[in-house]
């Protein structure tokens, strides 16, 4: 007997992700944050970045695509941007304590929600592996996805 076909990984993962992406749109809204906006928050992590273009490849985003988020995130006081002492024309990016703040309260209310789903739809001895899964499957570097060798 063959078992039954599966959707392709991709066909999964990107209307969920769509759809839980829209879902974080209200509550990122009630945090001041536009999903750009919390998206190069969460991409600056903990230690500061050396330029916009670092930034951008981090994220996966055209630099000139954050200018703007990056000059309301520094207006606002989320962000900082200051010279690099070894290359001027270069500004480094960091988080300021507000804006780790920003960060951790938005992204408490998207995992609340997420483990509300969760539970409400895989039971619990699912759960942890779905999101050990995840977790390996988002981390791998990109070469590793492309590569077309089993």
């Amino acid at each position: 007997m063959s078992a039954t076909p599966r959707k392709d990984l991709a066909a999964m993962i990107v209307p969920l992700g769509r759809a839980l992406a829209a879902a974080e749109v209200p509550l990122l809204r009630e945090h001041g944050l536009t999903m750009w906006a919390y998206t190069v928050l969460l991409g600056l992590g903990e230690q500061p970045l050396r330029s916009q273009a670092a930034l951008a490849e981090a994220i996966g985003a055209d630099k000139t695509r954050i200018i703007e988020v990056l000059a309301d995130l520094d207006e606002r006081g989320l962000i900082t941007r200051t010279p690099d002492p070894a290359d001027r024309r270069v500004r480094l990016l960091a988080l300021t304590a507000e804006g780790r703040r920003v960060r951790a309260a938005a992204q408490a209310a998207i995992q609340s929600r997420e483990n509300a789903l969760l539970a409400r739809h895989l039971p619990p001895t699912l759960r942890s592996p779905f999101l050990e899964a995840l977790t390996t499957l988002s981390t791998l570097p990109l070469p590793t996805l492309t590569d077309p060798t089993p």
